[in-house]
C-alpha cells in the first residue's frame, strides 16, 4: 500500500464513537500532520504553506490552479505531492478535500448573517448556482466520460457567440496547454460553417458549445451546422429549456448570476474547470509531457515573473 494509501486508510478508521480518529483532530493538526518529517524544498514549503493559509479553497483547485496561485510550476506540484509520499497531486486533493470540508463544517455559515445589500444577495445567489453545479458533479462518471471524449477529438472545436465568448476563449487556452489542436470559434454565420466544416475534415469529432442567456439565433444555427458536418456537440448553457438543448448531444446546465446590471458565470466556470480537469486526467501522460513542455518554454522566455 502505497503512503498516499495509507493516508486515506487511517481518515477512514473509524472509532467507537462513530467519527473517525483523524476527524476527532482539529483540521488543522490533520494539515500539518501530512507535512511533519519530511524535507521540503523552499518552493515545496511556499506550496504547503499556501495550502496551511488557504485550505478550504486550496483543496479543490486544480494542478493548474493551485500552481498559478503559489507561483511555481505544475511539475513542482506533482513533485511536492510525491515528497508527501503521494502518487501525484490527485491523490494528495483526495486527503486534502474531506480536512477542508471538516473545516467549513466547524466554521460559522456566513449566509446566516444578515443580508445587508443586494450585492451580497447576488453573490448568496451564485452559490445556490455552484450548489446546483456541486450536485450535478456527483456523477463523475458522465463527466469523465465526456472529459475522454473531448480529449480525443483531434481537431477540438470550442464555440462561444456574443457574451458566450469570454467562456470560450477560456476554455480554449486552457485547453491549448493539454490538447494538441483546439480551435476557438467566435464568429457566427459562414465563418463558423467554415471552421466547423474544416474542423470535420481534419478529423475532429466533437465541438464544445457555450450558450449563455439571452441565446442568439446565430449560436443555433452554428450548433445545427456542426451536427450537418458529421460532428457532435457538448453544450454548456444555463438551466432554460430551448431548442439548442434538443439540438446537442449532450446537454450540461449552470445558472447565470442574473441579480445585478450584467450576468456573472461563476457556476459555467466551475462547470468549464470541472470538463478541463476529466480532459486531463483522460489522458495523463500526454498532459504531463505537455505542460512540462509548456512551463519549460515559459520559463525559457520569461514569460511569468
Amino acid at each position: 500500500m502505497s503512503s498516499g494509501q495509507q493516508a486515506r486508510a487511517q481518515a477512514a478508521a473509524i472509532t467507537p464513537g462513530g467519527q473517525s480518529s483523524e476527524e476527532v483532530r482539529p483540521p488543522a493538526d490533520r494539515l500539518l500532520a501530512l507535512f511533519d518529517g519530511r524535507r521540503l524544498s523552499p518552493g515545496q514549503r511556499r506550496i504547503a504553506q499556501y495550502l496551511i493559509d488557504h485550505l478550504t479553497e486550496a483543496a479543490f483547485l486544480s494542478i493548474t490552479e493551485l500552481a498559478e496561485r503559489v507561483g511555481v510550476s505544475q511539475p513542482s506540484v506533482t513533485r511536492f505531492a510525491a515528497s508527501l509520499g503521494f502518487s501525484g497531486y490527485p491523490a494528495l486533493r483526495d486527503v486534502l478535500q474531506p480536512i477542508a470540508l471538516s473545516a467549513v463544517a466547524g466554521a460559522p455559515d456566513p449566509r446566516a448573517q444578515i443580508r445587508r445589500n443586494e450585492l451580497q444577495e447576488a453573490v448568496d445567489a451564485e452559490i445556490e448556482n455552484l450548489e446546483n453545479v456541486r450536485r450535478l458533479l456527483a456523477d463523475t462518471d458522465q463527466v469523465l466520460d465526456i472529459g475522454r471524449e473531448l480529449a480525443a477529438s483531434v481537431p477540438l472545436t470550442i464555440l462561444g457567440l456574443r457574451i458566450s465568448v469570454s467562456l470560450a476563449e477560456y476554455f480554449a487556452y486552457a485547453a491549448r496547454r493539454i490538447h494538441p489542436d483546439v480551435r476557438l470559434v467566435t464568429r457566427g454565420g459562414s465563418v463558423a460553417y467554415d471552421a466547423l466544416l474544416q474542423s470535420r475534415a481534419a478529423g475532429g469529432t466533437w465541438v464544445l458549445a457555450f450558450a449563455m442567456p439571452r441565446h442568439a439565433k446565430e449560436t443555433l444555427a452554428a450548433i445545427r451546422a456542426a451536427r450537418s458536418t458529421g460532428l457532435r456537440v457538448v453544450l454548456i448553457t444555463d438551466p432554460t429549456l430551448g431548442p439548442m438543448v434538443d439540438e446537442a448531444d449532450v446537454a450540461l446546465t449552470a445558472g447565470t448570476g442574473s441579480r445585478l446590471v450584467f450576468d456573472s458565470y461563476a457556476a459555467p466556470g466551475m462547470l468549464s474547470a470541472a470538463l478541463l480537469q476529466a480532459m486531463a486526467d483522460a489522458d495523463p501522460e500526454r498532459t504531463q509531457a505537455r505542460l512540462e513542455s509548456y512551463e519549460h518554454v515559459a520559463d525559457q522566455h520569461g514569460f511569468f515573473l
